[in-house]
């Protein structure tokens, strides 16, 4: 049974129905269309207002909402999930750093000629998957977003690095300080990762050539290798390695990061090279391998067999335009490699790197 207040109440909804209809049709007869029509429209807008905007139920809309990845309370901030995103099931990530001069070119930029070799390479496609890149500035990073790649942007007070850096010049070494720095807290986030400068070319997937001993904790490239894989007198260098994630690199990396002030004029490979002669390594307990160039390759010393490269690197060379003219020529061996028949090359025919070798009168 209804109250009285009840059966009240819906005696007046009941009223008011009857009104608004007799309203309506009064209208409708009237032939008062264009009242209805307005009346309708509005009532339609709020309706959709109140659908796409409430913050209860509903999301604001908005086509470009895939570019937002803002953490929220109990999430992940922008590096962890950036290296979230990008990571393998094993929690390990292939990092590359860029700048504005590094993706801008007149006909194609250092980062196009890095993102082609993973396409021309030999299963390498799926490795970009993985690849996690670093804008030192914000037109790297508005061109790492219109790609679609994995982006993380790297803010440094009081240093804008949106230009190229010569080779040694005071710009040149504060990013690569910076660089190490950014490296340190991956680490420090319980990530692997493959380093790669973009002037490396990746044509075959490095993971089959290098060593899954988890006992390994550092892989890193040589300029000119001496035979034995295990030797500190490799030259070292820091364009290429992979390091496994764990207290002694970690503690490596915070080291390595405090002789920065203490280096004036030495670049970072420079300073964990003399930390490598001085036995810091060995002190720490870090078991470091060596790249053979035969496979891991660069401009200081050719791998002359084509069949067994897996990256080539534009070292020994000063300019971004330079390390674009040669690594263009690498690239061009590679694919007349692989249209070949089976044994018929095995060797690169554009070694001399004639661009590199005038950069350094420039």
């Amino acid at each position: 049974m209804l109250s009285g207040s009840n059966q009240s109440s819906r005696r007046n909804l009941n009223l008011k129905t009857e009104d608004f209809i007799k309203n309506m049709n009064g209208l409708i007869k009237n032939q008062n269309y264009n009242h209805f029509i307005a009346l309708f429209l509005l009532f339609l807008t709020l309706l959709c207002g109140f659908i796409i905007y409430n913050p209860v139920t509903f999301k604001a809309f908005s086509p470009f909402q895939y570019h937002t990845r803002k953490a929220k309370a109990g999430q992940k901030d922008e590096l962890g999930l950036a290296l979230a995103e990008a990571s393998t099931e094993s929690r390990t990530v292939i990092i590359a750093v860029v700048n504005k001069a590094y993706v801008e070119g007149d006909d194609k930029s250092m980062l196009d000629l890095f993102l082609d070799s993973f396409w021309h390479g030999e299963n390498t496609r799926g490795l970009v998957d993985n690849l996690l890149l670093v804008n030192a500035d914000h037109a790297s990073y508005e061109r790492c977003r219109f790609l679609r790649l994995h982006c993380y942007k790297l803010e440094t007070d009081g240093v804008r690095f949106d230009k190229e850096e010569v080779y040694m010049s005071d710009e040149f070494i504060k990013m690569m300080w910076s660089r190490t720095l950014f490296l340190g807290q991956v680490l420090k986030r319980g990530y692997d990762f493959i380093f790669t400068d973009t002037d490396v070319l990746w044509l075959r997937n490095p993971f089959p050539r290098l060593s899954l001993n988890k006992n390994v904790d550092l892989q890193i490239s040589t300029d000119q290798f001496n035979g034995d894989q295990w030797s500190k007198n490799n030259p070292i260098n820091t364009g290429f390695f992979m390091i496994r994630s764990n207290k002694n690199t970690v503690q490596l990396f915070d080291l390595w990061y405090a002789r920065k002030d203490k280096s004036a004029g030495q670049k970072e490979q420079d300073v964990l090279n003399g930390m490598l002669h001085e036995d810091v390594f060995t002190k720490l307990g870090l078991r470091v391998g060596f790249l053979d160039t035969l496979y891991f390759s660069g401009f200081c010393q050719d791998s002359k067999d084509i069949r067994a490269v897996t990256t080539v690197h534009a070292n020994c060379c000063r300019t971004i335009s330079a390390k674009i003219t040669d690594l263009s020529a690498v690239i061009d061996d590679w694919k007349r490699f692989k249209r070949s028949a089976i044994n018929e090359t095995s060797t690169f025919e554009n070694l001399k790197h004639q661009a590199c070798a005038h950069s350094w009168g420039k």
